[in-house]
């Protein structure tokens, strides 16, 4: 790896790091929704046995894995891109020796490294030591699940990355932002398991759309649902949607240049 994008990665670390209070907070609000959520799904599936062929165990980790994936992958945080086309200050990140793209991605996974210290570790921890977490059987679930979070995190930064693209057409995305969270959160297994949903409708999000790959796919391959070879195959899902995703990036970033206006700056 060369010095440059290391040291881009260094300085998302830092830049996230320096954010203390936000971080306690977001640690304690995750944390507290984490309990609420989990004492739920415990309480139904108390009832019937299992919620939608998840176990009790596999249930508290669904629940703490995705609180701590929520700040990790940050699907819901828009990058500052579509500011920076407004004003016409991406004129000066265009001119720079580094593609803007893999500026912000090499940033973007220096936060997420930071994230995965503080915002899921704590609240991974949490969910042990309250309830008790699953343990998958097979050793190599463990680098199958990292490399599946890196692969999140690489695609929730290519989704916000098209939405920022976006700006250079219609300059405020605030609308669009906000289809993006809803849909983020409803298909991506953040409110619930995905299934649960009726089997054509949770067929259609795996196979169609990204959104599975940002929190579901992963909290699967580490409850080992399906075995470690459903997870493989999950993973090679994960990972053609992240390439499919850059790639649109980069064809989506040089049509927008094209027709780049300077406002004001």
């Amino acid at each position: 790896m060369s010095r440059a994008p290391l040291a881009l990665l260094a300085a998302g670390f830092r830049r996230y790091s320096t954010y203390r209070q936000a971080t306690f907070a977001g640690i304690f609000t995750n944390s507290v929704f984490g309990f609420l959520r989990c004492y739920l799904l415990l309480s139904v599936a108390q009832e019937t046995g299992s919620v939608a062929g998840y176990s009790g165990s596999q249930l508290v980790t669904y629940v703490w894995l995705g609180q701590g994936m929520l700040a990790t992958v940050n699907s819901w945080t828009p990058l500052d891109l579509a500011e920076r086309v407004r004003t016409g200050d991406v004129v000066a990140d265009l001119l720079r020796p580094i593609d803007p793209l893999w500026t912000y991605l090499w940033t973007d996974l220096g936060r997420a490294c930071f994230a995965v210290l503080t915002r899921l570790a704590v609240p991974l921890g949490v969910g042990a030591f309250a309830f008790g977490l699953y343990v998958p059987d097979d050793p190599l679930v463990y680098p199958v699940l990292l490399l599946s979070l890196v692969l999140a995190v690489v695609t929730g930064f290519a989704c916000r990355y098209l939405i920022g693209l976006t700006a250079f057409w219609l300059l405020d995305i605030r609308g669009l932002n906000m289809v993006w969270v809803f849909f983020s959160g409803f298909a991506s297994g953040l409110y619930f398991p995905l299934a649960v949903l009726p089997e054509w409708l949770s067929t259609l999000l795996w196979v169609a759309t990204p959104f599975p790959v940002l929190m579901q796919s992963s909290i699967d391959i580490a409850v080992e649902r399906g075995g470690l070879g459903h997870g493989l195959l999950v993973l090679a899902g994960q990972a053609a949607w992240a390439l499919l995703l850059l790639w649109a990036c980069r064809v989506v970033q040089r049509r927008g240049v094209r027709r780049l206006v300077v406002q004001g700056g």
